[in-house]
């Protein structure tokens, strides 16, 4: 999306897992009441250190260690990262200030997890209870964004039956050389596609860690790809390597999808603990192509679990035209000085989740589009376009200059069914928002339930407030029925007023608003001017509850 941007600063995040640690409170203080043995502590979980590729730098700000286990902290423009899989249990976790100064203040969100710690010196010390997407903040400090991803439980063996490891024979595939090493890999990807078909199931092909510089690569039916913990996958900084699907109007730019499907393509998996990486800067400058860094086109049953996708340049992952398909513990590590870097944009799709994710970058991390037959963006795609039914987002944490949240912009084609429930929004500029700019069709039985908007410290197109219900006039106007809010924490309201603004012809209509808690407020709204929702137009009756 292009859109207007200001700053006025940063800083918390989320989870969707808060009820089980109030539950184990309350058990703790019945337990006390009656007289009754304590539960025993829950033991400490296992911690997998993922290896880091050396082209990505060490923080100057933080070190970390989980349950007294080193974990590598990398900078990142923006934003330091660290990344590990946490096993069943509990984890002490220790971040540490490397200049040693001692510590004034901290933050550690998702808020609503109620993480508190103990500060000695220039050391943070906090206990979680399960894997979870952090965001700490020490004084003056970069945010720190710790990754704790659930422990594998679905790794495959380096070699064997049905499994191409691009490492061995007849691929000999070496990483960190910065080669050139595509028709390799595309080979082993082929092969293990071909065995799948053959016998029933998915081909394996296996990515040892390491660097491996790519052009673009094809996903055919009946294939698995695995990353193991610490490869990389990243585009190569020069676009004569790559084919042209589409073009950016608004960023006057080509582009291409670095790894895609081929059309009426089922039965694929990508998964492991692995990177796929844009290397954003390295492709917009000289070169200025964007990159999308995963487009499964025509798709049927398939499956993303586990990747960390960093630096696309263009909108990350677009599921296009595609349905049955799941998305699971994915990262999202874009920059805040790069455009139109969406995280997941799910476009004219049908049966989709996304599912225990974290999305950073300037643009929207998660939303849904509909366009028409032929759009800017996939300009080589044949056949038409598609309506969008039943897309699921659940346990997110946000952090953007845009939208926590949004349906649109594009409702060229009906959108119908979209749900993001227990999301956190970090920051933005808006915390939910259905922006209905494109297109004259309707945007139907939308929810938003159980939401936690933390921040809002930016500004987008004079936006900068909790909630923006919008209809547009480009291409036409449609409707949009049906939406429904519910069970939010407005911990920040922003600066603006909450809006809603249909249309003549094209209503909004349908709003149901159901316990709207607002900043310094411990009871739920009653009233359209309790939430500050008073930019209003072209819109239906609303119903506020309790």
């Amino acid at each position: 999306m292009g859109s207007l941007f200001t700053a006025a600063g940063a800083v918390e995040c989320r989870s969707a897992r808060g009820l089980a640690l109030g539950l184990t409170a309350l058990l703790l203080a019945v337990t006390a009441l009656v007289g009754l043995p304590r539960p025993a502590q829950a033991a400490s979980a296992g911690v997998a250190v993922y290896p880091v590729a050396s082209i990505y730098p060490a923080s100057t700000d933080y070190t970390l260690t989980v349950n007294g286990t080193s974990v590598p902290v990398t900078k990142y423009p923006g934003y330091d990262i660290a990344q590990f899989a946490l096993g069943t249990g509990t984890a002490t976790m220790a971040v540490t200030k490397t200049n040693h100064t001692d510590i004034g203040s901290y933050s550690i969100s998702p808020r609503k997890l109620n993480l508190s710690g103990s500060v000695s010196g220039s050391t943070l010390t906090f206990t979680v209870q399960h894997d979870d997407y952090l965001i700490v903040k020490l004084d003056g400090r970069p945010n720190l964004v710790i990754a704790a991803d659930p422990a594998e439980s679905d790794r495959p063996s380096t070699s064997g039956t049905g499994i191409f490891n691009v490492r061995s024979t007849p691929y000999n595939v070496q990483p960190n050389t910065g080669d050139y090493s595509t028709t390799a890999v595309q080979r082993a990807l082929d092969d293990a596609a071909a065995w799948g078909s053959a016998n029933g199931g998915q081909g394996i092909v296996y990515m040892p860690a390491g660097v491996y510089t790519l052009g673009n690569l094809y996903l055919r039916s009946n294939l698995a790809l695995y990353l193991a913990p610490g490869a990389v996958l990243r585009y190569t900084g020069e676009a004569d390597h790559y084919v042209v699907g589409g073009h950016k109007t608004s960023q006057g730019r080509d582009l291409t999808w670095f790894i895609s499907t081929r059309y009426s393509s089922s039965n694929i998996k990508i998964y492991g603990r692995g990177v796929i990486d844009g290397n954003g800067a390295a492709s917009l400058k000289p070169s200025n192509l964007g990159v999308n860094l995963l487009m499964p086109i025509y798709a049927d049953g398939f499956t993303v679990d586990g990747i960390t996708f960093r630096e696309s340049s263009s909108w990350a992952v677009i599921p296009l035209r595609s349905s049955n398909m799941t998305f699971r513990n994915i990262k999202f590590f874009n920059r805040f000085d790069m455009g139109e870097n969406d995280g997941i944009d799910v476009t004219e799709s049908t049966n989709v989740t996304v599912t225990h994710a974290i999305g950073i970058g300037l643009d929207d991390p998660f939303s849904t589009k509909t366009w028409g037959d032929v759009a800017d963006i996939y300009r080589s795609v044949p056949g038409t376009a598609r309506p969008l039914k039943n897309v699921t987002f659940d346990d997110l944490v946000s952090w953007t200059y845009c939208y926590g949240v949004k349906v649109g912009q594009g409702v060229i084609q009906p959108q119908d069914g979209v749900t993001f429930q227990h999301v956190v929004v970090y920051d933005a500029a808006v915390g939910i928002g259905v922006h209905h700019k494109y297109g004259a069709s309707s945007a139907t039985n939308i929810r938003f339930d159980d939401i936690d908007i933390e921040r809002l410290d930016f500004t987008n197109d004079d936006n900068r407030t909790w909630l923006a219900l919008m209809t547009g006039s480009t291409q036409g106007v449609g409707p949009v029925t049906g939406v429904t809010i519910s069970n939010v924490k407005v911990r920040d309201a922003g600066t603006t007023a909450a809006r809603i603004n249909g249309q003549p012809g094209a209503p909004i209509i349908g709003v149901s608003l159901t316990d709207i808690v607002m900043p310094t407020s411990t009871t739920a709204a009653t009233t359209l001017a309790q939430m500050n929702l008073t930019n209003l137009s072209d819109y239906g009756p609303v119903t506020i509850t309790p």
